[in-house]
């Protein structure tokens, strides 16, 4: 066991916890002034902070081009973070800590000033020179902060003094497959793929992480995840949102380039892959990358039989009404970008020949759910009077994602009353009902695991290539004026257009309701 690891066994409760201390370190964001920083980084931070989860010796310094003193800085988030009266001394607490860097992205002046600051700061708090720079900024952007670390020498560690200095990056990673080999080549001039931390949220999430612990602590589960016992599964995203601010980048991205590259291959990724020798980062992702290399290759000729684009036009969700896409403000009123996209994907290998993986994820459907369904073959007979084997109801297991975190087993199961009355049945729970606690946010454990120099829930490389190799030809399909995939519509408050419906309808299945 890691001499940094934390255990607790709860012998009343069966309950076995490890959670691994993270190192004294510098934290730099750059961007900090931003959104997500706001909304999702230091909230998670300060979180780990009250749950002494934090090192003992630590800074955070906020890098952006807008005009903040030191104190206004912190203002702003004494004001952000909501806190009972009897926490307000923890947060003045935290934000001692804060501390702020005007910065012009493209000033190499600038990047030498940052440097001399980050000695200064590592003197004062004690941190090693261990430092983790995180990158809450747009794309566009990558590229000149981390050659602007590089030139300096930021990226450089010492593993004989223990210093050592990660990079943070948000998706999107690039923007197709050429432009994800260029970024990833361009990180590599100074930083070790070791050092790179590429963060997908889902990743970090309760429900998703439970996937490893449901497979391969339960043998009830493991022994009948295959072809054998598994007729199809199903992994769903929807947002009853709209694009919103978002339309900009939306218009270059869409739902595909947006969803389906990270999130969604991830999940695909655990749900189907081997178990790994041993929990840790190089294992682990070698079982994802030898699930992403058996995927069958799209043929751009028959995209459409595996493949649905749709794009929402007016409609009414939640009760309310609603414009369409093109009516958004931002959006080309011809706009050809999808909405919602919906693929069928094969997996060949041994335990998964025969069996569609259905991926869906979209905007302005009825309601915001992620979800995983893994729905069980039927029983070969029925012997229960005239009730045929396919009017009985698959076993299904849906993993909830959100809004709700949990996981429900639907069984077919008797009804009181009369001799022979029966219906399905779930079984569900939801982590608010047996977790005390609240449930931690994504960001939080990604956080702490970046501090602990844990790789196992990020994205590497060759994943991003991968996820990419394997959609080119769909994107490919759906920018070609003259092919054979047309634009589906569909109307607001709907999960997708009609031939959504029909890439499982042709197979004799269906979505499930949501």
């Amino acid at each position: 066991m890691d001499s940094r690891e934390i255990v607790r066994f709860d012998d009343d409760r069966a309950e076995y916890c490890l959670e691994v201390a993270a190192d004294d370190c510098g934290i730099v964001i750059f961007g900090a002034s931003g959104d997500l920083t706001r909304r999702k980084l230091i909230p998670s931070l300060f979180q780990l902070y009250r749950r002494s989860l934090l090192p003992e010796h630590f800074f955070i310094l906020g890098c952006a081009r807008a005009k903040l003193s030191q104190d206004s800085f912190r203002e702003i988030f004494r004001t952000v973070i909501t806190v009972e009266a009897t926490e307000s001394e923890k947060l003045q607490e935290f934000l001692r800590h804060f501390y702020y860097f005007e910065l012009d992205y493209g000033s190499a002046e600038d990047y030498r000033v940052l440097s001399t600051k980050l000695q200064e700061l590592e003197a004062t708090h004690g941190t090693g020179g261990r430092r983790i720079f995180y990158l809450a900024t747009p794309p566009s952007l990558i590229l000149s902060i981390t050659e602007g670390l590089g030139r300096e020498g930021l990226s450089r560690e010492s593993s004989g003094s223990g210093q050592w200095a990660h990079l943070v990056v948000e998706k999107p990673f690039g923007h197709d497959h050429a432009s994800a080999a260029e970024l990833t080549k361009a990180l590599s001039r100074y930083w070790q793929e070791s050092q790179i931390y590429r963060i997908d949220h889902y990743l970090g999430k309760e429900t998703v992480q439970n996937i490893m612990v449901l497979r391969f602590a339960n043998l009830v589960f493991e022994s009948v995840w295959n072809r054998q016992f598994i007729d199809h599964v199903q992994i769903t995203v929807g947002e009853a949102d709209g694009v919103g601010t978002r339309a900009n980048y939306y218009e270059q991205a869409g739902a595909l380039k947006d969803m389906f590259q990270n999130h969604m291959m991830q999940m695909l990724t655990l749900v189907a892959m081997e178990p790994p020798a041993n929990f840790t980062a190089d294992r682990y992702r070698e079982e994802k990358l030898k699930v992403l290399r058996a995927i069958r290759p799209f043929n751009p000729e028959n995209v459409a039989d595996y493949a649905v684009r749709g794009q929402y036009v007016a409609g009414t969700v939640e009760g309310n009404a609603v414009s369409g896409y093109r009516n958004e403000t931002g959006v080309s009123p011809d706009s050809q970008v999808e909405t919602t996209a919906a693929l069928k994907v094969m997996i060949d290998n041994w335990r998964w020949q025969g069996v569609p993986f259905y991926l869906r994820s979209g905007k302005r459907w009825n309601r915001r759910v992620s979800e995983i369904a893994i729905v069980f073959r039927g029983v070969p007979h029925s012997m229960f009077g005239l009730m045929t084997p396919e009017q009985l109801t698959a076993n299904t297991l849906v993993l909830k994602i959100q809004p709700a975190e949990g996981m429900g087993l639907m069984l077919e199961a008797k009804r009181p009353g009369a001799k022979n009355c029966m219906s399905a049945l779930s079984m569900d729970f939801d982590y608010r009902d047996i977790c005390k606690d609240r449930s931690p946010d994504a960001y939080e454990r990604l956080l702490l695991d970046c501090m602990a120099s844990d790789q196992t829930l990020f994205v590497h490389k060759e994943e991003v290539d991968l996820a990419w190799s394997i959609l080119t030809p769909v994107l490919g399909a759906w920018q070609d004026p003259n092919g054979s995939s047309p634009l589906h519509f569909y109307p607001a408050g709907e999960c997708g257009p009609a031939a959504a419906e029909d890439l499982l309808k042709k197979d004799g299945r269906s979505w499930r309701r949501l």
